[in-house]
């Protein structure tokens, strides 16, 4: 009976793959060919829509304030938000007929702004908010130089009540919808976090800071699969309590910057007010899980067209700006208006921004297939997206691959000859784009496993989960 136990047990060892020797390098070429989705400078609709010949293919994202006044119609009296949400579909839309996606930024004042009823600087509040007897809204005639403005009255409590919800059914609405890419909050001119030129009144015409606690708080726990970002004007502790809380510093926010390569940014070439910012409320390492990006200074006129020269603005390169602070896009709306940013160079400067996913292995053993994968970009994704070969989708997500990283991909599929049935899928992009990857790799046999991946020295805090996990949907 030993014999036979032994024999039976010697068979099955001899007929067990031997995976570590089995495994056989697939000969995989690659090549990244145009800006990444969810990446790169950005166009407004209607400049987007006006050059969409020429420029449609250097972009994949454009830029559009949004007004709640325009998709609410009122509220019942159990404190339900009625919605009619064409106004704000009809830009997705818009935008997602070029292939391209949106980047929202909800806003209430706009100075010299008639996009609300014709009239300057009308806030966008709700119309049923305005109709309260308690509600008693403040007005300056010239801040900062730049025209009538209106201010929200943030002593009512409705109007705090709403802003939480509106995002709460914003979130409900759309945290899977592949039109949106990322959206932008926060409060006062252009919702960047300043009311500068008139005076501050917190909990009158800015949010008290109790509020704003509320508020991020609030946003961190709905906003789980739209990543949101708020202006560097945040960590300015006069208006924002961020800076001043643990708490608050450790949520999952991105940052804005709307000023980004104006002359004096820099510390060092100024003020340097901008760059204290991005260091006080970003760390250093906010880019890590919060996606960041901006628009190109309109403090000149001239800063937006020549921003792409290759001799740079004020002695510094988009590329090395885009690096330093680990841009994943930025508005550049007039640059194509000027002579420097050409189709070409504005795709290149596109190309500059966000990840850059490079296969550095891919091995099957007959059943399935293992990558080696890294990211060559300047920032992670903060979306998830998977690698698949026809219909079978990795467990493990790309999303949060941090620059210099590497990660052990493996699919339960066998891939073509030339690997050319292995791509990048996500439910976070639309149908017309593609996550594209670099590999340059030639079929070799392999007789030992893969050494382990690299990943950073001071990890990030994971952007939620890793694993495979479906956010969005077409």
């Amino acid at each position: 009976m030993k014999r036979t136990r032994l024999l039976f047990l010697i068979l099955t060892l001899a007929t067990m793959p031997c995976r570590a020797q089995s495994w056989q390098s697939v000969e995989l070429k690659r090549s990244i060919t145009h800006p990444q989705p969810m990446t790169g400078l950005v166009l407004w609709p209607e400049e987007a829509r006006n050059r969409n010949a020429t420029y449609g293919k250097t972009i994949q994202l454009e830029f559009s304030y949004c007004l709640p006044c325009k998709v609410v119609t009122g509220c019942e009296d159990d404190g339900t938000i009625l919605y009619d949400w064409t106004w704000f579909e009809n830009i997705l839309n818009d935008v997602s007929s070029r292939g391209h996606q949106l980047i929202a930024r909800f806003r209430y004042e706009y100075p010299s702004s008639r996009d609300v009823d014709g009239n300057k600087g009308t806030t966008a509040v709700p119309a049923y908010i305005k109709a309260r007897d308690d509600y008693n809204e403040t007005f300056s005639e010239n801040p900062g130089g730049d025209g009538p403005t209106y201010y929200a009255d943030w002593s009512n409590s409705e109007l705090r009540r709403f802003t939480l919800q509106f995002y709460t059914d914003f979130a409900q609405r759309y945290a899977h919808d592949p039109r949106l890419a990322f959206l932008e909050v926060g409060f006062g001119h252009w919702s960047e976090y300043h009311i500068y030129g008139t005076t501050l009144q917190l909990g009158k015409n800015f949010p008290t800071k109790a509020f704003q606690r509320q508020f991020f708080q609030h946003l961190d726990t709905i906003m789980t699969d739209i990543p949101w970002a708020v202006s560097i004007d945040a960590g300015d502790k006069t208006y924002s309590p961020v800076t001043e809380s643990s708490v608050l510093m450790k949520k999952r926010f991105g940052l804005f910057d709307d000023s980004f390569m104006h002359e004096t940014h820099e510390i060092g070439s100024g003020s340097g007010y901008n760059e204290k910012c991005w260091n006080a409320i970003g760390k250093g390492t906010r880019w890590q899980t919060g996606v960041c990006g901006g628009e190109i200074s309109y403090y000149s006129s001239n800063d937006q067209k020549n921003f792409l020269s290759p001799n740079g603005l004020y002695g510094r390169t988009w590329e090395e700006q885009a690096a330093k602070y680990h841009i994943t896009f930025m508005i550049a709306n007039d640059a194509p208006r000027g002579g420097v940013a050409t189709a070409a160079r504005f795709r290149k400067g596109s190309m500059a921004t966000g990840y850059r996913f490079v296969v550095k292995t891919c091995e099957t053993d007959g059943t399935s297939t293992r990558l080696l994968v890294t990211n060559e970009g300047i920032a992670p994704l903060y979306r998830d997206a998977w690698f698949a070969i026809g219909d079978v989708r990795s467990e493990t997500s790309l999303r949060g691959l941090l620059p210099g990283e590497e990660r052990l991909i493996e699919i339960q599929a066998v891939p073509s000859a030339d690997g050319s049935n292995l791509k990048i899928v996500s439910n976070c992009i639309l149908p017309r784009q593609e996550i594209q990857f670099e590999a340059d790799i030639t079929a070799t046999k392999v007789t030992s496993p893969l050494p382990s991946p690299k990943e950073s020295k001071e990890p990030a805090r994971p952007l939620h989960s890793r694993r495979q996990k479906v956010s969005c949907s077409w």
